[in-house]
């Protein structure tokens, strides 16, 4: 009697390896969904900062205004007339 269940044992043992740790086992769908998980989120924030390009993009296309604000701000340029006063912070 102890022969017999012994077998039984190691077959479902024997069996249940590929289920756990084989291809396309249960450890195996964990960690591609974990991993699945963590590019959905780098994905996100990446569709966050695009998003944000994409709209100063069309600001920068659609009119002078943007343009214009960024070379004062960014380069320091001036127009004719005015007179650009520095104060330098601490």
């Amino acid at each position: 009697m102890r022969w017999p269940t012994l077998v039984l044992i190691v077959l479902i043992a024997l069996l249940q390896y590929p289920l756990w740790f084989g291809k396309g086992g249960w450890y195996r769908v964990w960690d591609m969904d974990r991993q699945l998980q963590a590019q959905r989120d780098v994905n996100r924030k990446l569709e966050q900062r695009n998003g944000g390009l994409d709209a100063e993009v069309r600001d920068l296309k659609s009119g002078y205004d943007a343009i214009e604000e960024r070379a004062r701000y960014e380069l320091g340029l001036v127009k004719d007339g005015e007179v650009f006063v520095h104060i330098p912070q601490r």
